[in-house]
């Protein structure tokens, strides 16, 4: 869009914050970059330029703007409604890849050379792979010196940097203050924060309108006992991180999330933020999304009392694979409770000061040596999800951000026990996939006939081609159309 001058002017000068994230605003005077909805007064357009990425405008010898702080805007939505090799390695950077394994290795998770992936990124956003890298640990950085008192050593190297004199520079670069005016400044300000030891509180911003009621109802309706729970108008439940593991906390509020993060170890910050922000699928574009649906007569009404639903997701495709097998064809009560029965057994115990969450979600690794005559299911669930867990332990199966959402169905569907619901159901909620579509769901097929569309699932799924590319979120519209508990907050 950033090429579009026109366009992008327009949405600088009506401060419209439904573009915040798809491009951002370069002043040549001040060499100062923003979002477009920066509440200041906009520049002369003779004096505007525009990039694609905070991590262009850095590169190009701009600073981020101290009113708007462009740098904690939502991520472009393009990345989670594209599954291209660009899409996929931004998904990555986001998740941290650069910072872990190297260019080198985002380029193998991808199939492709460096110098491929680079040119590519080059290409489309403007900078990099270890630029839009860079670009992110000092947001990082950032969210470390203003939301923890942690000495601003330990800040460097949680955040990624190699050394603290490169911190530094950098956080001067981009910001324009040396780290400690810039905590300094988190201590002035109006409402600071209460710094809690081993706590880091943040807000996640997305895109209005959001609807919380599908998007924290479903998760807390089927969290699994142990590792997810709603307690004081949150929801909150472990994670499994590289260097450690946290526990999560997150509360709607009118205009972001309320994120409250407990680590381990501070430098699994980005991959925290990364994944909670894809398990409410915060970075979506409602408008645009709403806009397709509406066309559909049957589907307007719907939207328009509540517009903005998200699509749940996961913290970890392996977990919500494993997960699936486990519902295939019982009630939610059933599937919390065979989930639960996995956790106890397999499943790393963990300290919870502030809640009843008990256990991180077993590992596939920690899956592939049970017995299956231990579990309460079916022989055949028995054999599909010994076979899952397999293929995912021994790598013949990677489900994740940054999976082929072709291939990954291809490979779900050559394994005993899984068809159509089963690989769709992953595509929507592990792959991120915005177009799974789910014909033969129960609570699909009853709002449809409610709705008086197509009955059976193959033109169900012909009259659904109007709403693609976005059919997981025509979804949740249909799922709200029942009274199920996933459709509400608790409480």
């Amino acid at each position: 869009m950033h090429t579009d001058t026109e366009r992008c002017v327009r949405a600088v000068q009506s401060k419209d914050a439904r573009f915040d994230g798809w491009f951002f605003t370069a002043v040549l005077t001040t060499r100062i970059y923003c979002r477009p909805s920066c509440p200041v007064v906009p520049p002369k357009v003779q004096n505007m330029t525009f990039y694609p990425s905070a991590a262009a405008c850095q590169q190009a010898g701009f600073r981020a703007c101290k009113r708007c702080r462009p740098d904690t805007s939502p991520g472009s939505p393009e990345w989670n409604a594209r599954a291209d090799t660009v899409a996929r390695a931004m998904r990555l950077i986001s998740d941290g890849v650069v910072d872990r394994e190297g260019v080198p290795g985002l380029a193998g998770r991808l199939g492709y050379s460096t110098r491929q992936i680079e040119r590519q990124l080059l290409a489309e956003l403007g900078a990099g792979p270890l630029a839009l890298a860079r670009a992110q640990r000092a947001q990082t950085a950032r969210l470390l010196i203003e939301t923890t008192a942690l000495p601003m050593a330990e800040i460097a190297f949680a955040a990624g940097f190699s050394s603290i004199r490169t911190f530094n520079d950098t956080v001067r670069e981009v910001f324009a203050l040396a780290p400690g005016e810039l905590r300094s400044r988190a201590a002035r300000g109006a409402g600071a924060p209460v710094l809690t030891p081993g706590v880091i509180a943040l807000r996640l911003p997305y895109r209005a309108p959001l609807n919380p009621s599908n998007l924290f109802g479903h998760l807390a309706a089927t969290g699994v006992p142990g590792v997810e729970e709603w307690r004081d108008g949150a929801y909150r439940r472990t994670l499994t991180l590289p260097h450690g593991h946290g526990i999560a906390a997150l509360s709607p509020r009118p205009d972001h999330i309320a994120c409250r993060l407990s680590l381990t170890d501070p430098r699994d910050l980005t991959i925290a933020i990364s994944r909670c922000r894809w398990l409410l699928d915060l970075d979506a574009d409602p408008v645009a999304i709403d806009d397709r649906l509406r066309t559909d007569p049957s589907l307007r009404p719907h939207v328009d009392i509540a517009p903005g639903r998200r699509v749940p997701r996961t913290v970890d495709a392996a977990e919500f694979a494993v997960r699936a097998v486990l519902g295939q064809q019982v009630s939610t009560a059933a599937a919390r409770t065979h989930a639960a029965r996995l956790v106890t057994a397999h499943g790393t115990p963990v300290e919870d000061p502030e809640g009843g969450l008990t256990h991180l979600f077993p590992t596939p690794e920690a899956l592939a040596g049970l017995d299956p005559e231990a579990l309460a299911l079916p022989r055949s669930r028995r054999t599909t999800l010994t076979t899952l867990v397999t293929a995912l332990a021994d790598g013949s199966l990677r489900l994740g951000i940054d999976s082929d959402w072709e291939d990954a169905r291809a490979r779900l569907g050559a394994l005993p026990g899984f068809g159509p619901w089963t690989i769709e159901v992953i595509a929507m909620r592990a792959l991120g996939d915005p177009d799974a579509f789910l014909p033969t769901d129960l609570g699909i097929r009853r709002a449809a006939a409610a709705l008086g569309l197509p009955a059976t699932p193959a033109a169900l799924t012909a009259h659904a081609a109007a709403w693609r590319p976005w059919r997981a979120y025509a979804v949740q519209y249909l799922w709200a159309t029942d009274e199920h508990p996933i459709n509400h907050i608790p409480g």
